[in-house]
C-alpha cells in the first residue's frame, strides 16, 4: 500500500520504472510456481469448485461490472477498460498474501492459476464485444504474448520440478524467495503514475477514476465474499473474496495492453491502493466475522 502512494507522489518514477515490469512479473510467476507442490497444486486446480470460481471472477463479473458501467453512461473505451480489469486473473502473489492474512495458499494458488487460464478465452471474447473500430484485436501478437507469459513460467516451472530434486530446489527457492518478495513492491509503485497524472490533467476526472477504482475493488470482494460463502466456513468465502480483489492487470496489459485502449491503463492505477489495501483490511475483518458467527450459533442443550 506504501509503495502504490509513493508511485503516486512520484509519478515520474513510476513511469520510469514501468517498462521493466513484465520482466520482473515473468520471473515473480516462475518463482512463485516453483515453490509450490505440484502435485498438490494440480489436485486442487482439479477440484470442480476452483473452476467455479474462476467463472464467477472472469464470466460473471464481467457481466455485473460492465452492465453498471454501461447504467452509468460509460463511453465504449471505459466500458472496454472496465472489461479488462474483469477478465484479468488474480495476482500470483495471492498465495503470499492468503498466507499472511490465515488463509490456504495452495488453494489460492489453484484460484489464481485456474483464473489465469480462463482470462485468455474471456478477454478474446470480450475484446470481440466491446472494441470499436480504434482498437483492433491481432490475434498472432495476442497468441505469441499469452505463450510467453503465461504457458512459459508454467512449462518452465513443471520442467524444473520434473528434473531437479526437491530438497535442492526447496533450498534453492528458499533462499530466493527472500529477497524476491522485495520485486512485489514494484508493481503497485509502477502501475500508479499514469493514474496519477490524470489528476494533473483534472483533479474531478482523477476523483471520478478513484471512486471507479475503489468501486470495481469492492464489487469483486463483495461477489467473491457472498457467492463463495459456505456454512461455517468463512475462511473459503474470504479466500474467495481476496483472489477476486487481486486483479493482475499487469499480466492482461502485458498480453493484450494495446488493444485494450487508454482507459484500460488509467483503471490500472486506479485500483493499486484499494488492492494493497485489502490485506489489512481482510486482517480486521476476519475476527468480526468469526465474532458474529460465534454469537449465531445455537446454544447446545447438553
Amino acid at each position: 500500500m506504501l509503495a502504490a502512494i509513493v508511485g503516486f507522489i512520484f509519478p515520474s518514477l513510476s513511469t520510469a520504472i514501468f517498462p521493466y515490469l513484465p520482466y520482473i512479473l515473468f520471473f515473480l510467476m516462475l518463482l512463485t510456481l516453483l515453490g509450490m507442490n505440484q502435485n498438490a497444486l494440480i489436485k486442487a486446480i482439479f477440484k470442480p469448485g476452483i473452476w467455479r470460481y474462476a467463472l464467477i471472477h472472469s464470466v460473471l463479473l464481467t457481466v455485473i461490472s460492465c452492465a453498471i458501467a454501461k447504467m452509468i453512461g460509460g463511453s465504449s473505451a471505459f466500458i472496454l477498460g472496465v472489461a479488462g480489469v474483469a477478465a484479468t486473473g488474480s495476482l500470483f502473489a495471492t498465495p503470499a498474501i492468503a498466507r499472511s492474512i490465515g488463509l490456504d495458499a495452495l488453494e489460492a494458488m489453484a484460484m489464481t492459476i485456474a483464473s489465469t487460464l480462463a482470462m485468455p478465452v474471456v478477454l478474446f471474447f470480450n475484446l470481440l464485444i466491446f472494441q470499436d473500430d480504434g482498437f483492433q484485436l491481432d490475434m498472432v501478437s495476442y497468441i505469441q504474448r499469452l505463450l510467453i507469459f503465461i504457458a512459459g513460467p508454467m512449462l518452465f516451472s513443471a520442467i524444473v520440478y520434473r528434473y531437479v530434486p526437491n530438497p535442492l530446489l526447496l533450498r534453492v527457492h528458499g533462499k530466493i524467495s527472500q529477497f524476491t518478495i522485495i520485486l512485489v513492491f514494484a508493481f503497485p509503485f509502477g502501475l500508479v503514475g499514469t493514474f496519477r497524472n490524470v489528476f494533473d490533467i483534472s483533479l474531478s476526472s482523477g476523483l471520478f477514476y478513484s471512486a471507479v477504482g475503489l468501486g470495481l475493488t469492492v464489487l469483486f470482494f463483495a461477489v467473491g465474499y457472498f457467492l463463495c460463502r459456505r456454512p461455517n466456513d468463512i475462511d473459503s468465502a474470504l479466500l474467495a473474496a481476496t483472489a477476486a480483489a487481486n486483479r493482475n492487470v499487469l499480466l492482461t496489459y502485458t498480453v493484450a495492453g494495446s488493444f485494450l485502449g487508454p482507459e484500460f491503463v488509467i483503471l490500472m492505477g486506479a485500483i493499486q491502493i484499494p488492492t494493497a489495501s485489502l490485506p489489512l483490511f481482510v486482517r480486521w475483518l476476519k475476527p468480526q466475522l468469526l465474532k458474529r458467527a460465534q454469537q449465531n450459533e445455537p446454544v447446545s442443550n447438553l
